[in-house]
């Protein structure tokens, strides 16, 4: 049965009651992150900037600053932001073409913008600004009954990706980035009611296209994807180049298997020693199990198993179909690069660029992840269950 809008008089803030136990999940996920950064990011810290707590000051800084804007946007209804669905979609296309032009470049990729001496990364908030957008226009769709048609429920939703997509994968040269914004869409619009043979046949189409795609380019030698092929042929055969390409997810290997059942103990790597590189980044996991152990990695994964499972309750409560749609996209957001990560970590699937939330350094994912727990929180505050006060 399709849940009715405005079910609940509109207010711009809300003081109903949300769910706790994800704001208590974030708050641990969170302070067992700024523990784990401080550690992996000391030798990198004090052999770049001549202190051992240059990181760790840095995200701290910008944790209070987004613990405060995820308290303020619990507080405002989230229905306020289909209003202006596409203001905010007109915003984040300016924001990620004009990336391409004034970004800042790094590691061969423009991904950043700086603004008054203060540098931003607009991928990271066109995650949660692209669920908002998206939520709204999928509702919209689904109030109308026209959810299950090909055009209307499944090609139509998809053109509004395409421009994102574009941006993020060609101007910026951002797969990871691109990749969680497609899955976070495909979820959304399966939840929403698209049906699932439409994403199986495009899905097969789209694999098979990609597949081979990276097959011509390996055998031509002739594109800016290469790196993506030895990545590839790196994860088949990690001791193949064991000094270049495999360098980096060998000593993560090195790292989760010195770990063993309860670690050698915080503060303790050896791998983080210039060893790993980039131990406070999205190999940070690498320095966890290495210190806390296996027992460790499973209270970690434990959490953002939990999380995941009350994102889930919270969508399926919500009082209306824009905030499950909203809900189930956080959720799949903070869930799959929380899964990715690891994954990456462990050598399951090849490397490729995705931080683990709430832990890897860098201001701007941290920031929109705990935007999208906030916006998460309204809408447990608007839910079926939520006290009036």
């Amino acid at each position: 049965m399709t849940k009715k809008n405005n079910s609940k008089k509109f207010s711009l803030f809300l003081n109903r009651k949300f769910d706790y136990s994800i704001l208590i999940i974030t708050l641990a996920l969170l302070c067992l992150g700024l523990i784990m950064l401080l550690s992996a990011s000391t030798p990198t810290s004090l052999s770049e900037n001549g202190t051992s707590y240059n990181y760790v000051v840095k995200q701290g800084a910008l944790a209070i600053v987004g613990l405060v804007a995820l308290f303020v946007l619990s507080k405002i209804d989230y229905r306020i932001y289909k209003k202006f669905k596409w203001v905010i979609y007109i915003v984040l296309i300016a924001l990620l073409v004009l990336v391409g032009f004034i970004g800042i470049g790094e590691n061969g990729a423009k991904r950043w913008i700086s603004i008054f001496g203060f540098s931003f990364q607009p991928s990271e908030f066109a995650k949660v600004g692209f669920i908002i957008f998206y939520a709204a226009i999928l509702s919209d769709i689904k109030e109308k009954g026209k959810i299950k048609k090909i055009t209307s429920g499944f090609l139509y939703p998809l053109v509004f990706f395409i421009p994102i997509g574009i941006s993020i994968y060609v101007l910026q040269n951002h797969f990871s980035a691109t990749f969680i914004i497609a899955a976070i869409t495909c979820v959304q619009m399966f939840v929403a009611g698209s049906l699932l043979r439409y994403f199986l046949c495009f899905g097969g189409v789209g694999i098979t296209a990609i597949l081979g795609y990276f097959f011509f380019m390996s055998l031509t030698g002739a594109n800016s994807d290469n790196f993506r092929m030895g990545r590839i042929q790196t994860w088949l055969n990690i001791e193949s180049d064991l000094t270049g390409t495999g360098w980096q997810i060998n000593q993560s290997l090195y790292a989760i298997g010195s770990g063993g059942m309860f670690g050698v103990g915080l503060g303790k790597s050896k791998q983080k020693y210039l060893y790993l590189p980039e131990p406070h980044n999205d190999f940070i996991f690498a320095v966890l199990a290495e210190e806390l152990g296996f027992v460790g990695c499973i209270a970690v994964i434990a959490l953002f198993a939990l999380f995941v499972w009350r994102g889930i309750v919270i969508a399926i409560k919500a009082e209306d179909n824009f905030g499950t749609l909203i809900a189930i996209g956080v959720t799949t957001m903070i869930g799959l690069q929380a899964l990715v990560n690891i994954a990456v970590v462990t050598n399951t699937i090849p490397v490729t660029g995705m931080p683990l939330p709430f832990f890897s350094y860098g201001g701007s994912a941290m920031l929109a992840d705990l935007m999208a727990v906030g916006i998460l929180l309204s809408v447990s505050r608007n839910s079926r269950n939520s006290n009036n006060s």
